[in-house]
This record gives C-alpha cells, structure tokens and sequence, in this order.
C-alpha cells in the first residue's frame, strides 16, 4: 500500500470562499466523501488550512534562520486544504481525487510520498 498526498487547491484571492449556503452544500459532500474513505480502509488524514495570510515561512539565512509573514509565495492558487491516503496503487488514489473534484469544483493535485527505506 502507498500513501498519497491529495492537495486541494482554491483558486482567487486570499481566503476568497463561496456563499455561506453553497460552501455548506460543498462540506457536506466531503465529509461524505471521508465517510467512504473511512469505510473502505483509505483514509489517513484530512484538513482544511487557514488563508495564506496567516501563513508564517522561515528561511534559512547562513546559521541564522529569518521568519517571514505571509505565504511562500504569491500565487493564483493556494493550498486550502489537504487529505492523505493509503489505496493500493495511483488509479485508486486518482478515484478518490475525482470524488473531491466533483464535490468541490476545485482543482486537486495528487501526489505519492516517497518510499520509506528499511533501517
């Protein structure tokens, strides 16, 4: 079994969210959505995340590290919330995505983690 990451992505401004009503609709469907991930062994972990506003990077900078407010860098999409699964293969981590995508109406990428070396 691998894991994979599936990042959601939420496109406009700075923490830009549909009509209360709409997003209600939209919440609800995911959290369906992790309902079957649940049941059929899938899921691992979900999140949604703050606006990039609040974001807070360090950087390395010699033997020093800066902090620095504000997101990595500007963007036209922004991560707005995350899932992690353990599904076979990628085909059934890509049926998982196409589930989001449906429910939400935004862009999802999916991504494998690395292999983990024994020792």
């Amino acid at each position: 079994m691998k894991k994979y990451l599936l990042a959601i992505y939420q496109p406009g401004a700075d923490g830009e969210m549909p009509p209360r009503d709409e997003l209600d609709k939209i919440m609800q469907e995911v959290r369906n959505i992790r309902e079957d991930m649940k049941a059929s062994g899938a899921w691992i972990f979900s999140g949604g995340l703050d606006s990039p506003s609040t974001a807070t990077l360090l950087r390395p900078h010699g033997r020093d590290t800066h902090m620095i407010d504000g997101p990595f860098a500007e963007s036209k999409e922004y991560i707005a919330g995350l899932t992690i699964v353990q599904v076979p293969d990628l085909d059934v981590a890509l049926e998982w995505a196409r589930k989001l995508v449906k429910a939400t109406g935004l862009p999802i990428e999916v991504r494998p983690f690395l292999e983990q070396s024994a020792g």
